[in-house]
């Protein structure tokens, strides 16, 4: 490997193996550890490396993949599926349930076996890395159902952040929906995701989960996806949410010419050109007797 190559410039490989879509930051360090990573045919073992765009990175005998743009779909976990690429347990994997044709994707944290609801999933390392990164406090929110008599006074003292077992939580959100009988329904809003944070707190109140649905993550809500279904955000969701802020999201524009789905539905076009069969089937809905088109017979361009 030639040392021009490997200088100050270019980008930390964890970095640009993250932007290619083969893992997350950290866990291409851990490929790196392992010794399943070569520059220029040359195993590395130390991800304090930067590389520039004519090495040539290899995983696991295979190169690289070009860097695609970024994308992230919202997918709807059910109960009973654990979000890993493999169990040692064997039991059922959210990337087994994934639609056919579906590209490499890496999860945005994780949901327990038992959680349910939404799940981010990404085609881009960096991506994963911003809306996982506790500096950026994304909003998680949840519904819980729990076993017990509910105490509105301790829910409001979770707003101090709690301290459970020596650990320091954030501030936590927690609202009593109901209560009845002696199970109730809470819904939590957490910034943080600490490994089993939303089950932890609740057994600290005393309060046993039998059902916890994970509702929106940051600017993405679940609403009404079924559940086992995936769907993309748009890409001009992205550049509204990410631009300047995740490398290859810049400001919207192109979105349109590349066919992406609107997040909201196009306003009728105000310009000074007009289609005329539009204004007709317009008038015919909307039940007007005036316009444009008065007293042109319908459908008059479909004969020419």
């Amino acid at each position: 490997m030639s040392d021009d190559k490997l200088t100050l410039k270019g980008e930390r490989i964890a970095k640009v193996m993250a932007r290619a879509g083969v893992c997350s930051r950290r866990e291409a360090e851990r490929m790196i550890a392992d010794g399943r990573v070569s520059v220029d045919g040359q195993v590395i073992d130390s991800p304090a490396l930067n590389v520039v765009a004519t090495n040539i990175i290899t995983v696991d005998g295979k190169a690289l993949p070009d860097k695609q743009p970024p994308r992230l779909w919202r997918y709807h976990k059910a109960r009973g599926i654990i979000t890993s690429h493999n169990d040692p347990e064997g039991r059922p994997t959210v990337f087994e349930q994934l639609p056919k044709g579906t590209p490499r994707v890496i999860s945005i944290g994780r949901l327990d076996f038992n959680t349910e609801g939404l799940l981010l999933l990404t085609n881009d390392g960096e991506l994963a890395r911003y809306l996982e990164k506790p500096d950026n406090a994304m909003i998680r929110r949840y519904r819980v159902r729990v076993h017990g008599r509910v105490d509105e006074n301790e829910l409001a003292a979770l707003k101090e952040g709690p301290v459970i077992d020596g650990v320091q939580y954030g501030p936590v959100e927690a609202m009593l929906d109901i209560q009845k009988g002696a199970n109730a329904w809470i819904n939590i809003s957490i910034r943080e995701g600490k490994n089993r944070e939303v089950r932890k707190i609740m057994e600290s109140l005393g309060l046993d989960v039998s059902r916890l649905i994970r509702t929106d993550y940051g600017p993405v809500q679940l609403g009404k996806l079924p559940r086992g279904e995936m769907e993309e955000i748009p890409r001009k969701a992205l550049s509204e949410w990410f631009a300047g802020k995740v490398p290859g999201i810049g400001k919207s524009g192109g979105d349109k010419k590349e066919g992406f789905a609107q997040a909201k539905p196009k306003p009728a076009f105000k310009g000074p050109r007009k289609d005329p069969q539009k204004d007709q089937n317009d008038k015919k809905t909307k039940g007007h007797s005036k316009g444009p088109n008065k007293g042109k017979k319908p459908n008059a361009d479909r004969r020419r």
